[in-house]
């Protein structure tokens, strides 16, 4: 048996082979496939590999050494000479958009610095070592039972989901659960989806790509005009608790105004409770779905409970839509990677992610009372909406040019969002200022800091 690593090296058997060995390799070295020092296997497990005689192999080797490509030394692996040239290296820089941020006052993201890495770290190695061969498999495309039985009740106890596992299903984050269940209803025959304008423009979009016709409906002070939900609509989108982006609650009356207009018309209501387990001024308030199980879905995730990056989404479903949703998921992705969702489970059974809770509500509540004081020194005149929730705020800035005012704090390396940003149709400008992801010092020079 070969050992050595591993060179893909396809050769023509019609052309000389050490020279095609030789260009090959040359040809790995200049784009950066072998770089500088890396090990490359002996001539006599390449000769195996390829299925030439070593000869062939130890004479290409030979001629890369003279060109100064590779180093050859008795006893030891070859390797890429430190010297070989290499691609011009490309520019540092990060995959996330906002890594480089003077002032990371992005609305949708948790304090990423306060993820439980030990936590996770010991509820992936306990689920992995109590996982059985078959839990490396695919698996129920609803997602993994353990995560499921762990969750219905976690939602249960801490917003009022009223769902066992058997309809609680588990997808790769909140978008794609919105993605899949909206598209079974596009092929049940729904035309027309209804959504909150402002609301968040990834969100729209997703619904957009169903086929659907995406239909804003207005938000004042106390959440959704349900009064103008169009009755063409087969459903709406709405975020009760906290309204992204203007952070409102959607008032008693309407909450039972909304689940009526669903029950009486056979309309289905998607509650999207994004960052609704954060509330800082009393325990967050009950679901809508746990008003009307068979009419509300519940949508929920672990991006602003944990990270955005574990990609775990949930649902808690209508019996009538579980098998087309399932059967939706199946066909899109099969299911959701279950190693994570097997530590998801562990990490709610061991109590981690309730500490966790604990610690970052603390957090985030010192957070928004820090920038919510230095937004009232900086601009006085300024009314910041929303109730006392979520991870975001939002400023209303009705007198200034919110498309101006963005190029200039993004300019001075701010993260931000404005509100029309998330529109359908024109609002009010304003900002949409996130607390959670930034210490408090840097809030107040943030907020010191804006362009004004």
């Amino acid at each position: 048996m070969s050992t050595g690593p591993l060179l893909a090296l396809r050769l023509d058997a019609d052309a000389p082979l050490g020279l095609q060995i030789e260009q090959r390799i040359r040809g790995l070295i200049r784009s950066g496939g072998l770089p500088a020092g890396a090990e490359l296997p002996s001539t006599r497990a390449l000769a195996v590999d390829l299925g030439v005689s070593r000869g062939v192999v130890v004479g290409a080797y030979a001629q890369l050494a003279a060109e100064g490509y590779i180093a050859l030394r008795r006893g030891a692996a070859p390797t890429v000479a430190l010297r070989a040239r290499q691609p011009e290296p490309s520019p540092a820089g990060s995959d996330v958009a906002f890594a480089g941020a003077r002032f990371n006052l992005r609305p949708d993201l948790p304090d990423l610095a306060l993820f439980p890495r030990q936590d996770w770290l010991a509820a992936c190695r306990s689920s992995l070592h109590r996982a059985a061969n078959a839990d490396l498999a695919y698996g129920e495309p609803f997602g993994a039972i353990e995560l499921r039985r762990r969750l219905a009740p976690f939602l249960a106890r801490t917003r009022g989901v009223v769902a066992g596992p058997e309809r609680t299903g588990v997808f790769a984050g909140t978008t794609q659960a919105l993605f899949t269940i909206t598209s079974v209803l596009r092929e049940q025959g729904a035309r027309r989806i209804a959504v909150e304008d402002p609301g968040h423009r990834w969100r729209t979009r997703a619904l957009g790509a169903t086929g659907l016709e995406v239909v804003p409906v207005p938000v004042d002070g106390e959440g959704l005009c349900v009064d103008l939900l169009p009755g063409d609509v087969s459903a709406v989108v709405v975020s009760p608790d906290h309204q992204f982006p203007l952070g409102v609650s959607l008032a008693p009356e309407r909450r039972r105004a909304l689940v009526e207009w669903a029950a009486n018309g056979d309309r289905l209501v998607l509650e999207h409770d994004y960052d609704g387990h954060f509330r800082y001024d009393r325990p967050p308030a009950g679901t809508l779905q746990g008003l009307a199980p068979e009419h509300v879905v519940y949508v929920g995730g672990a991006s602003a409970l944990l990270a955005p990056t574990l990609r775990i989404g949930w649902a808690a479903l209508p019996a009538r839509l579980v098998v087309p949703v399932v059967n939706r998921t199946f066909a899109t992705g099969i299911a959701a990677p279950r190693l994570s969702q097997l530590a998801l489970a562990d990490l709610i059974a061991s109590g981690a992610l309730d500490r966790h809770l604990r610690r970052a509500r603390t957090a985030y509540k010192r957070r928004r009372e820090v920038l919510l004081a230095a937004l009232g020194r900086r601009f006085a005149d300024a009314v910041v909406g929303g109730v006392a929730a979520g991870l975001y705020v939002c400023l209303p800035l009705p007198d200034t040019d919110e498309a101006e005012l963005l190029a200039a704090a993004r300019g001075r390396g701010f993260a931000l969002d404005g509100i029309n940003e998330h529109a359908l149709l024109p609002q009010p400008h304003g900002l949409v200022l996130g607390f959670a992801a930034a210490p408090e010092p840097t809030l107040r020079r943030a907020v010191t800091s804006l362009p004004s």
